[in-house]
């Protein structure tokens, strides 16, 4: 698929056709789009752990959403598959800390933002783009905070791993309607600007 083509369908699917799984090669071919992904010093501290036996998708929502209900975790409950992923601020503070790169104080400060998250966003969007070019849906969405420790304990995840969010994903089943639905779409002229913040660059008095 035309990456133009794929942009343009990418939406939050947030509802899956029951009983059909996602094939070992789709989902191989999402996982190597996140592989591809940048990583600043290529650190490489953007992992993903695959929950795609039905037990495991079980016992995800057990340890991240317990007895609660609603439409939406209804909805995201039919997801065969959920991607986990996860970075490390340790593993860039480290790298940045090697020789070709020399800021051995390991201090956040240094960074103009936190390129963890950073990279972690670009992966998420990769994967979300390869599951459009496999005719997959795919829903990105986080784990509450006061769940996350039950989360790595589940799985074994080691402490150090910040949880970016879960990619759901599956053979979309339609409905699930998401904000995109029902809050207006930001003129392009509102979010892309030239030259000047505000219009045209002021002339400044001589």
């Amino acid at each position: 698929m035309e990456l133009r083509e794929a942009l343009r369908r990418r939406r939050m699917v947030r509802r899956f056709v029951p009983d059909r799984p996602v094939s070992a090669d789709d989902l191989d071919l999402v996982l190597a789009a996140m592989l591809r992904a940048p990583s600043a010093g290529h650190t490489q501290a953007v992992s993903a752990l695959v929950l795609d036996l039905a037990e495991d998708v079980d016992h995800y929502w057990q340890a991240t959403a317990g007895d609660a209900d609603s439409a939406w975790l209804r909805d995201l409950r039919t997801a065969p598959v959920l991607l986990t992923l996860w970075t490390s601020e340790q593993a860039y503070l480290d790298r940045y800390a090697e020789p070709d790169k020399g800021w051995t104080d390991r201090d956040p400060g240094r960074w103009s933002a936190p390129y963890w998250w950073v990279d972690a966003g670009m992966a998420g969007m990769a994967v979300l783009l390869a599951a459009v070019d496999r005719g997959l849906g795919a829903c990105f969405f986080g784990v509450p905070p006061g769940r996350q420790d039950a989360l790595r304990d589940r799985f074994g995840v080691p402490a150090d791993q910040l949880s970016v969010g879960v990619v759901a994903l599956g053979h979309p089943d339609g409905g699930g309607r998401g904000s995109a639905a029902s809050r207006r779409t930001t003129p392009p002229g509102e979010r892309i600007r030239r030259g000047h913040w505000f219009g045209e660059t002021p002339v400044k008095p001589s």
